[in-house]
């Protein structure tokens, strides 16, 4: 991203350029000119300055850019260039992900579009992820920002599907005003909409998984431990595991729970759920609760509910089932 970052400081972008399967990392010297000549040969083909093209690479550590191959592709690129085409981009920007991830929403008269890719070694704020937002409203850069940042705290910053981090993660918003002025608080709440939306997305989408995982913790004393107990809980692989599993075993919330040891936590206070369904010490789980947990815990969308009392604070987080087909798939990923 250091091409990226220097490309991006004074707020104005006009092209994207991303490769996909090869993340250009660990490269050197050789690997920063190959992102900067990839910016001069897309920012001459589209006759705009090479500062004002942002590269994205994601996919395998430590191999060189196939500069032969990128630069065939850019030649004539912009003879190919034509309304739509987002469905083509975010397929071709996909490394493990099984199906591209896209949304489109309108406001007033502006639309609102939206793709991400991230399946793998997604645990931001550094993730193998990359978010894209393009709109025609018309907003102040400073406004467009500040609902830029507000939307990824509450959603791409949110997921997880392994702990595990690497070296793309990268949201964006580009607009050029055409439609006009919205209002910026409209906007913000449909960016933040999307954004949950494609973050959920890339949770369901995690390697081998089956199932998404939504944790809700509330009663926290603050933000941040709020996050921080969400995120123990669908980061543990034990809970991850059983949910896989379908095995109603809360011992393994209440362990990651216990992970958190900044809190003072009180056990007579703490309350587990799993698809509203309580489950922690004392819960009533007779053969209708029982029923109702095991028909929850078998479904492709898992929930799982805890109250710390502690505080007022809350944090959702998404992540995924931890299955045999994650070890198979990066067990042989670059053989």
């Amino acid at each position: 991203m250091t091409v990226g970052r220097a490309h991006v400081v004074d707020g104005r972008l006009r092209a994207l350029i991303v490769n996909s399967k090869n993340a250009n990392v660990a490269t050197g010297p050789a690997g920063l000119e190959a992102c900067r000549e990839t910016c001069r040969l897309l920012g001459t083909e589209l006759d705009i300055p090479a500062t004002d093209v942002f590269p994205c690479s994601t996919g395998v550590i430590g191999r060189p850019l196939p500069m032969d191959r990128i630069r065939a592709g850019i030649a004539g690129v912009r003879a190919q260039l034509a309304p739509g085409g987002l469905d083509v981009f975010a397929r071709a920007i996909m490394t493990t992900d099984t199906h591209p991830k896209v949304r489109c929403a309108r406001l007033g008269d502006a639309v609102l579009v939206g793709c991400c890719k991230g399946a793998g070694m997604i645990e931001p704020d550094m993730a193998t992820m990359l978010a894209f937002f393009f709109t025609d409203a018309e907003l102040p850069a400073e406004r467009l920002r500040g609902a830029l940042r507000a939307a990824v705290d509450l959603s791409f910053n949110m997921v997880s599907v392994d702990t595990d981090t690497s070296t793309s993660d990268t949201a964006v918003v580009l607009a050029n005003g055409q439609a006009g002025p919205v209002d910026p608080d409209a906007f913000g709440r449909l960016l933040t909409a999307m954004a949950i939306e494609l973050a959920q997305e890339v949770a369901r989408d995690g390697e081998g998984a089956t199932k998404l995982i939504e944790v809700a913790v509330q009663g926290a004393p603050d933000k941040d431990a709020a996050r921080r107990a969400a995120k123990s809980v669908v980061n543990s692989p034990l809970v991850k595991s059983a949910v896989w599993g379908a095995d109603p075993n809360w011992g393994r919330v209440a362990m990651a729970i216990g992970k958190c040891f900044d809190l003072p936590l009180d056990p007579d206070r703490v309350r587990i759920a799993f698809g509203g369904t309580d489950v922690y010490a004392g819960a009533d789980l007779g053969p209708e609760p029982l029923r109702r947990l095991a028909d929850h815990l078998r479904g492709d969308r898992v929930r799982i509910d805890v109250d710390l009392g502690l505080g007022a604070a809350a944090a959702t987080v998404w992540g995924c089932d931890l299955t045999p087909e994650y070890v198979h798939i990066n067990g042989d990923y670059t053989t």
